[in-house]
């Protein structure tokens, strides 16, 4: 598919069957090219609800990006106590990677951070995501902490990326 960055459009402002539609993009994409299971997709499911029962317009976002009226890409910025951000729910559907829309998110995020004047930030994500590890880092986030776990229905490494804003 051949598709320009311009050609997306991102949206601020969650619609209704928005929301569980980020929960089933996460538990399909990540159950087909990472093998996670449904406790994956429950953690997600949870973890929306909560971001939905304490959104906070001032203090937390989500970014849904859209082409041809289906949302094709998602990152959430979730208020957490003492001027701390959490980033969650970074997807790119694979058929729109490469094209800069991950940066463009990313860039998204951190500016309403800033904007917002979080001083600090951190994400939980899988040793393998490397292309995502990689963009975090060119943002400032560095590897805090990581353990082995099995929370996702198969063994992984967890990691916990923190980064002063």
């Amino acid at each position: 598919m051949d598709v320009l960055l311009d050609e997306i459009t991102i949206r601020t402002e969650p619609r209704a069957g928005d929301l569980g539609y980020v929960v089933y993009l996460h538990g399909d994409l990540y159950g087909r090219e990472y093998g996670f299971g449904g406790q994956f997709e429950t953690y997600v499911a949870k973890g929306v609800a909560e971001f939905f029962e304490n959104y906070d317009s001032s203090r937390d976002r989500i970014w849904l990006a859209e082409h041809g009226g289906r949302i094709i890409g998602s990152l959430v910025l979730m208020h957490r106590e003492d001027y701390t951000a959490q980033l969650r729910y970074f997807l790119i559907n694979p058929d729109y990677r490469g094209i800069g829309l991950g940066k463009r998110l990313m860039e998204l995020w951190m500016s309403f951070a800033h904007e917002v004047g979080y001083e600090r930030a951190f994400l939980l994500t899988a040793d393998e995501l490397d292309a995502a590890i990689s963009l975090y880092t060119r943002h400032g986030f560095t590897l805090t902490s990581e353990h082995d776990s099995t929370a996702f229905g198969r063994p992984l490494r967890e990691q916990r990326y923190d980064a002063q804003l």
